[in-house]
């Protein structure tokens, strides 16, 4: 058998060389002169973009940080609030509680010493009308009783000179 010179891929000319350098050359210095500029121009624009979306959204961070302090400094101010008025609302109940045991006990003091000067009042009434009552009846009595021990001359006479001796010795 008869060999065939075929061109080896594995060791090109020196032409094919030449030219696929040249060629590669040519399109190297277009994509370097149009290609690059555009691609580099495109991929510095994305860059910035992405900066500045960075930059805002450490903007919207820290925005955001700011508004949460704010909300818990907000909220603690509330339940500051929310407390200092349940305390000044408990408080103001028991002054209310406080009046009204207080007046309670004012007036019942006063009912109290109100009752005692009514009684006191009655038992003079009722001591007074015990006095007369026995006065009544004592002068009864006793002009019963004289009555009795006078029934005769004798008795009236006694019962005379005794008086005058007692007005005398008193005297």
């Amino acid at each position: 058998m008869q060999s065939i010179n075929l061109p080896s891929i594995l060791t090109p000319d020196a032409g094919l060389l030449f030219w696929m350098l040249l060629a590669f050359l040519v399109v190297f210095f277009f994509v370097a002169k149009f290609g690059f500029p555009v691609i580099i121009k495109m991929v510095e624009e994305r860059k910035n973009y992405i900066d500045e979306a960075l930059g805002k959204a450490r903007e919207a961070n820290e925005k955001l940080a700011d508004i949460q302090l704010e909300s818990e400094r907000m909220l603690n101010e509330t339940r500051n609030q929310q407390a200092e008025i349940l305390k000044q609302a408990k408080q103001s109940g028991e002054n209310i509680i406080q009046q009204a045991r207080e007046k309670a006990q004012n007036e019942s003091a006063a009912m109290m010493q109100e009752a005692k000067k009514q009684i006191e009042a009655e038992k003079e009434n009722a001591l007074r009308e015990i006095r007369q009552t026995v006065a009544d009846l004592s002068v009864i009595i006793a002009e019963k009783v004289v009555r009795q021990h006078l029934a005769d001359q004798t008795s009236q006479q006694q019962l005379i000179e005794k008086l005058l001796d007692e007005s005398l010795k008193e005297n």
